[in-house]
């Protein structure tokens, strides 16, 4: 029964480490907007959920099976409280910190529609503290940090989360970059309009109204030109 349970201890804890992982990375690309229509954000906000319901599952296995083994004598006070244990204290407590991290991130999310949306995305960045703590718990408290299969489990999935934060990083600059690239055009914009109003404005023309008896005497054309000067040679034969 111990050595079941101890397998149990073993096995649960580094597939809790897995769901971690898992989950911590669909949050990176999840906040860096990761999108394709293969991949759309509905179903990578649903896998998420998913994954660290899971994760939250084989943890939960992973402290119950190590407070009823007789042989770690972690205590159910240790789960709770960090460096309490006899076993191991540091490696254990931080484990026990993993856990305090996922249960408030766990928590908090439920109660989501009842907290500030800042009170919740702080306490939401707890889940990538939570990560790196529960990866040193799995290497320092666990007995097959020595293994082979365990160094290569915990180098891939320490290479998948430095790649999604490497991504969320630069997505964020680029995102950054091209906020002050807008923000510029569009402050660039009114003074352009209003450079181009001036230059294709018209140049006012100075009127002066006339009333409805004084009206513009009509513009001689060429034809009233000749009628009048033959009526004037007419009327100086007849003198």
């Amino acid at each position: 029964m111990t050595t079941a349970i101890w397998y149990a201890i073993r096995a649960t804890g580094v597939v809790a480490l897995i769901l971690l992982t898992v989950t911590t990375v669909l949050g990176l690309l999840s906040a860096s907007r990761v999108r394709t229509k293969r991949w759309p954000a509905f179903a990578q906000l649903d896998l998420h959920k998913r994954a660290t319901m899971l994760a939250l599952v084989f943890l939960g296995f992973h402290v119950m099976t190590a407070v009823v083994d007789t042989y770690v004598h972690v205590g159910l006070l240790s789960v709770i409280i960090p460096f309490t244990s006899s076993f191991r204290t540091f490696w254990t407590g931080l484990g026990t910190i993993a856990v305090d991290l996922l249960l408030a991130v766990a928590i908090s999310s439920a109660l989501r529609n009842h907290i500030a949306p800042r009170t919740w995305r702080g306490l939401h960045w707890l889940a990538y503290a939570c990560w790196p703590v529960a990866l040193a718990h799995a290497l320092g408290a666990g007995t097959d940090a020595t293994r082979l299969w365990m160094d290569a489990t915990a180098a891939a999935c320490t290479i998948a989360v430095v790649t999604a934060l490497t991504w969320r990083i630069g997505d964020r600059r680029t995102a950054r970059e091209e906020q002050d690239r807008v923000g510029a055009t569009t402050r660039a914009v009114p003074l352009r309009h209003r450079r181009g109003a001036q230059a294709g404005r018209p140049a006012a023309v100075t009127t002066h109204p006339t009333t409805s008896t004084e009206r513009p005497p009509p513009a001689a054309t060429p034809t009233a030109r000749v009628v009048a000067t033959a009526t004037r040679l007419l009327e100086k034969n007849r003198q």
